[in-house]
């Protein structure tokens, strides 16, 4: 198996792990629940040697240096430690954690005002985080875009923890049309629409830019979608700082995409180029936090992106 393609990557630990992890957060507490960690990461680090790899290879970008055993195995411990607190953050136990956030005035301004936004996330950290936001405040709509068959015994366990889980989330598994049209729907309502932007699918329109040293692929398509719907678009970083403690951060990056018809290339690609700079900006300062346990940085190919379409969706 190609290990850049994170698409097909097996599920880590399989379902009955992915349950038996969850039944000893449920009913033992999380204090039972991280002293299991350290098995489960001696586990990965032992048996998952692809995603030992790279980690070893993230670490050693970003150190200028090889990555010692302890680091990788730190590496794989946090990403663990944030999966466990998945199971708390969802069925609502957030008092368990020490959560500050900053950047929320002008996302809740948007909000207020009844406008849609679109979040955009990534693979640093714990995106579920950003469910405390809308927990604080009822209020709120949230919509996350994902794949429900990928890693689908986590989605299962935490649909159970949070049976309105379902009820939020934009299919990505869907036709192209059809989620730009639900995400269109979302906006309208005055919701947050949640999408990670940092993985590229092998065979998706992506741009390259650079990120610790060498240039990664990213995807094109959520930054087209923003452009075809005119939203606002936020960046979210719920960045796990050991602990109970996480820091949630958001950070206005566009009041509208706008990417003209003539020189959409250029556009795209500086788009991509800012957000992969404050990427790596938080990536630096919770360097254990990068859960893309597969090579980021595989030279596939750079397929040229999809043209930029000219009408924004109809009934808009």
């Amino acid at each position: 198996m190609n290990e850049a393609d994170w698409k097909h990557r097996p599920e880590g630990g399989g379902r009955f792990a992915i349950r038996l992890i969850g039944g000893i957060a449920r009913h033992g507490g999380r204090g039972i629940a991280r002293a299991c960690l350290y098995p489960i990461t001696l586990y990965f680090y032992c048996v998952r040697g692809a995603e030992r790899r790279a980690s070893a290879d993230y670490l050693r970008r970003l150190r200028g240096r090889p990555a010692r055993a302890l680091e990788v195995a730190r590496h794989i411990h946090t990403f663990a430690a944030t999966i466990l607190d998945r199971v708390f953050l969802l069925a609502g136990r957030t008092g368990l954690f020490d959560i500050r956030s900053s950047g929320t005035e002008p996302l809740l301004q948007q909000l207020d005002q009844g406008r849609g936004v679109l979040v955009f996330g990534s693979h640093l950290g714990s995106f579920d985080a950003l469910r405390v936001l809308a927990r604080m405040r009822p209020d709120l709509k949230l919509r996350v875009l994902m794949d429900r068959a990928h890693n689908a015994a986590i989605t299962e366990l935490l649909a159970e923890l949070d049976p309105k889980l379902a009820d939020c989330i934009i299919d990505a598994a869907q036709e192209g049309t059809a989620i730009v049209l639900a995400i269109q729907q979302a906006l309208e309502d005055g919701a947050m629409v949640a999408l990670l932007v940092d993985r590229a699918r092998p065979d998706e329109p992506a741009v390259a830019a650079p990120l610790l040293g060498s240039d990664a692929a990213f995807p094109a398509a959520p930054w087209l979608i923003a452009n075809a719907l005119k939203a606002p678009v936020v960046l979210a970083f719920g960045l796990y700082l050991g602990g109970n403690r996480y820091d949630l951060r958001f950070e206005s990056f566009a009041e509208v995409v706008d990417i003209p018809r003539r020189g959409p290339a250029e556009i795209l690609s500086t788009l991509i180029h800012r957000y992969a700079s404050r990427l790596e900006h938080h990536l630096r300062e919770a360097p254990y936090n990068w859960f893309n346990f597969y090579d980021f940085w595989h030279p596939q190919d750079r397929a040229t992106p999809a043209p930029v379409p000219a009408d924004r969706p109809a009934g808009q």
